[in-house]
């Protein structure tokens, strides 16, 4: 009986709604065309807010900034993400106010209170901003990621199952991307000079681009030769690596190339156990050795006049260019200018998303290049750490360390914990995506957009539910 009358129930809305559309454009009215939609949106995000995730997950690498495609609404607004990313962040939040539940334990967790400290910093560098509009701007996108990639995600990551499912869905939908950039890049010959803009309107150039293929090749990796994987199966992980691996060497990102082998020497560290004495005595080995031929590095340097290149060899040989690339003349440039930037300002700095707006006047003449902008109007400092130390002072850029320092040690534990092999390898294989990014930081900076803050955050919440259940079992089961 309660069967029919749902069904009976359906059909009558149903028909309704058709009749009223009807009407409706008729009279050229289209307003309520969306209403299912926003009525799908609405029972996942009540009752299904897992799916919504996967699916937002699933839509990031697609997704289109309209300023892209020459749309300007005053704001850079992502779609269709970043509309179901805002909804999804006020359903949570009320969520949170009416039922007040959260998992304790992902509370607790020192990750959690740094990026918790994180966001009322920012929150308060945006009251002392020189361009408060701006900030605000920034602070609300930096909100909205952050719930969902990092709140939301650490309530749904909690299986193997989940957390793979979640690498797989961006993987699935980056696949597209790549075709498309692919057959962009074929019908110019695959030179160098097109693969740094062939992959947009879906990344803005090939150095995002390039870090979000660093940081799922890992656990791309990993998979290819995973036991549980056979057959068919396994077929597919190994051409989808492959893929990757291409769109990899065809972006031309040096720092992607770079993060790679970092996050391999990683890899082996925790691989051969070597001892943190050994890795102790190799830094300072390796200052020394630098600080006593400071003076012939520099002069070899500055004798390096490889530029970028088509040429492989050629194009990572310029990676040490700092005589006459334009590429890293520009990052000095603009490193410098954020230095300045935080000797004027230590504190508070200028405020959260306002670089772009104010390292004009800390430019010099004698570090611009012909791609320098000389009214200082556009772009970022090219620093995951030297941004804040602008925008937030001191605090800003120790709270990025912070996490990264926290992210890096759980998952170092879970790789030594006693969970089971399969956790232990995607604790890894995560753990090493976030090492690309980490070091990728040091010459960009992505995490204002969905693309890297979908991984970024969701990375460091898989990291944090494995050392949630590492404590747990340690408790559980005491030496």
């Amino acid at each position: 009986m309660l069967e029919s009358a749902k069904k009976i129930w359906f059909y009558v809305l149903s028909l309704f709604f058709l009749a009223a559309n009807g009407i409706l454009l008729y009279n050229e009215r289209y307003e309520f065309l969306g209403l299912p939609v926003l009525v799908l949106f609405a029972y996942f995000a009540i009752f299904k807010l897992d799916v919504l995730y996967y699916i937002v997950l699933f839509l990031v690498p697609i997704s289109i900034n309209l300023d892209d495609l020459g749309i300007d609404l005053g704001v850079g607004i992502a779609l269709p993400t970043e509309p179901l990313i805002v909804g999804m962040m006020l359903i949570f939040i009320l969520k949170l106010f009416f039922d007040g539940s959260f998992d304790k334990d992902v509370l607790r967790h020192p990750i959690t209170k740094i990026i918790i400290f994180h966001l009322l910093w920012i929150t308060i560098t945006t009251m002392t901003s020189s361009d408060p509009i701006v900030s605000v701007k920034f602070l609300l996108s930096r909100l909205w990621y952050v719930s969902v990639f990092f709140f939301i995600a650490s309530q749904v990551l909690k299986s193997q199952q989940s957390q793979k499912r979640m690498i797989w869905l961006y993987v699935i939908g980056f696949i597209p991307v790549l075709v498309y950039t692919f057959q962009q890049h074929a019908i110019r010959g695959f030179d160098q000079a097109s693969a740094n803009w062939v992959m947009n309107p879906f990344f803005n150039d090939h150095t995002s681009y390039g870090a979000c293929l660093a940081m799922v090749f890992p656990f791309l990796f990993w998979q290819s030769f995973s036991p549980k994987i056979s057959g068919v199966k396994r077929l597919i992980v190994w051409f989808v690596l492959l893929l990757f691996l291409i769109a990899l060497i065809l972006s031309y990102t040096r720092a992607a190339w770079v993060s790679l082998v970092g996050a391999l020497g990683v890899f082996i560290v925790l691989r051969f156990k070597i001892k943190t004495w050994m890795i102790v005595t190799g830094v300072l080995a390796v200052g020394i050795f630098l600080f006593t031929t400071m003076d012939s590095i520099f002069m070899n340097l500055e004798r390096n006049k490889q530029d970028s290149s088509s040429n492989l060899t050629e194009h990572v040989e310029s990676i040490s260019n700092v005589s006459s690339d334009a590429s890293n003349l520009e990052r000095i440039n603009r490193w410098k200018s954020a230095w300045e930037m935080f000797q004027d300002k230590p504190i508070f700095g200028f405020g959260p998303g306002t670089y772009a707006f104010e390292y004009a006047p800390y430019q010099q003449s004698k570090d611009k290049t012909i791609i320098s902008t000389n009214a200082g109007d556009g772009g970022n400092a090219h620093s995951e750490y030297l941004g804040p130390l602008s925008e937030q002072g001191l605090l800003g850029s120790l709270f990025i360390v912070a996490i990264v320092i926290a992210v890096s040690i759980s998952g170092v534990k879970v790789y030594k914990s006693t969970l089971s092999k399969e956790s232990r390898m995607i604790g890894m294989s995560v753990f090493l995506g976030l090492i690309t990014y980490y070091l990728h930081g040091i010459l960009n900076n992505f995490l204002d957009t969905d693309k890297a803050s979908a991984l970024f955050w969701g990375f460091s919440v898989i990291l944090l539910v494995l050392d949630v259940q590492r404590k747990k079992m340690k408790e559980s089961n005491p030496v």
